[in-house]
């Protein structure tokens, strides 16, 4: 199975794109953030020309995510257990939780596509919030993989937090001033470590960005920051044989800012002449 994460920045913009990226890439399952749509303004027949099904969560023309799949979808949620709302200059319990979440089961494994909170800034409401929603995140996983340990799950995403200094490659991040890199964000990340997860596809790509802004020829210069991650449990990492970023769709006529992240699982049982177990006849 071949499972990829890509903020596509606008679903509508870019479905031709997207879909043919996935067609050519022999993608199985791919988790969209920033579809930017309703659900009745997503190009649902070009997916569904292309062999894929989708479910997707999108309330208005921000945020938005969803899964397409071409094996059958089950399970859907809509958004993680607790999860955060947020409005501008409002606080409180019943706040309008925004499009950023949508979790679904395809042949066993346990996928959700994640748009985390930008944070603005680090005086910004929107920052508090950002922290929370990720820790809300890690306090779900935990419980997850506590109620069903051997769970292959699968956090996919754009995270917006450059975990390690060398996803970083932004001249206008600044330590201290910027989102994205600051020590309370890190943090929160590392979160879902220690929940049970691990970054599935750094052991075997460890260079390389994943998101390069628009403005002051950023791409062309490679200034760029790793922010799109997929997230395994152990259950999940052990079927990764390989990953990939692809950094050339970020270039053409009219890219997305983001590019996709792919792994490639091993999902076929053990042949039987290579099983261990004794041998029990009748």
């Amino acid at each position: 199975m071949r499972v990829a994460t890509w903020n596509v920045n606008s679903i509508r913009t870019r479905a031709g794109r997207v879909v043919d990226w996935m067609v050519r890439e022999d993608v199985d399952v791919l988790a969209m953030q920033e579809i930017k749509c309703k659900p009745e303004q997503f190009p649902m027949q070009l997916f569904e020309d292309a062999g894929y099904e989708v479910v997707l969560h999108g309330l208005n023309q921000w945020n938005g995510v969803a899964i397409a799949s071409r094996l059958p979808i089950e399970d859907v949620e809509v958004g993680f257990p607790d999860m955060p709302g947020f409005l501008k200059d409002h606080d409180g319990p019943d706040l309008p939780k925004e499009a950023r979440a949508i979790g679904a089961t395809v042949d066993g494994i346990r996928v959700w596509s994640l748009y985390v909170p930008n944070g603005r800034a680090l005086d910004d409401p929107h920052y508090v919030y950002k922290l929370d929603w990720l820790a809300t995140l890690a306090a779900d996983t935990q419980r997850w993989l506590a109620e069903k340990p051997d769970l292959a799950l699968a956090l996919m995403g754009d995270f917006n937090v450059a975990p390690l200094d060398s996803d970083v490659g932004d001249p206008s991040l600044v330590p201290g001033l910027s989102t994205h890199i600051s020590p309370p964000e890190r943090s929160a990340f590392g979160a879902l470590e220690t929940a049970g997860l691990t970054d599935v596809v750094r052991p075997l790509v460890p260079d390389g960005y994943t998101y390069w802004d628009y403005k002051q020829l950023r791409f062309p210069r490679n200034e760029g920051l790793r922010i799109d991650f997929i997230l395994g449990s152990k259950s999940f990492a052990d079927l990764v044989t390989g990953a990939s970023i692809h950094r050339n769709e970020r270039k053409g006529e009219a890219p997305s800012d983001h590019v996709p992240v792919l792994v490639d699982l091993d999902l076929a049982p053990h042949d039987e002449d290579d099983d261990d177990r004794p041998m029990i006849f009748g």
